[in-house]
This record gives structure tokens, C-alpha cells and sequence, in this order.
């Protein structure tokens, strides 16, 4: 399980290698969705990836593919930001 604050690396596709804070976790309909901020740079642009089961038992984060999913996801993370302001 990934934890708040935690700096994880992810590797694009070009093999480099980005460091991101963990800064929430959320569940949508029963799956639970990170949201990082890039480690190194100064930006509030969040970005969200999906937790799913690895073969290993691990967690591993996976793009959201799904345009609903995506929408779901989005409108909770929104409407938590504006109710921590």
C-alpha cells in the first residue's frame, strides 16, 4: 500500500526515471486511486493513477483507461479539494 507523503518513482516511456509525493489516496466505487505530485517540480497539477493488485501481491499503479472511470475519479477528487479549502 502506497502512503501519504511517500515519494515513489515511476519510469516513463522513454526510460527516465520521475520521483512523485503521494499527497492522497482515494476509493471510488471500491478501488482506490493515488494522486501524486511531482517530486521536483513546482506545480499543482495533480496526476492520478490506479491502484491494482500486482501478480507479486504488491500494488502497482496503472494509467486510468476508462473515460467514466477517469470523469468518477476526477469530480471526487475536485469536490475533496474544495471541501479542504
Amino acid at each position: 500500500m502506497f502512503e501519504h507523503d511517500e515519494v515513489i518513482t515511476l519510469i516513463d516511456e522513454e526510460g527516465q526515471e520521475h520521483d512523485f509525493t503521494v499527497i492522497d489516496i482515494l476509493e471510488v466505487k471500491e478501488r482506490e486511486y493515488a494522486i501524486l505530485l511531482p517530486a521536483e517540480e513546482e506545480t499543482d497539477e495533480a496526476i492520478i493513477l490506479k491502484i491494482v493488485p500486482g501478480e507479486d501481491g504488491s500494488d502497482l499503479l496503472v494509467d486510468i483507461e476508462d473515460d467514466e472511470e477517469w470523469d468518477k475519479v476526477v469530480a471526487v477528487w475536485e469536490e475533496k479539494t474544495q471541501d479542504d479549502n
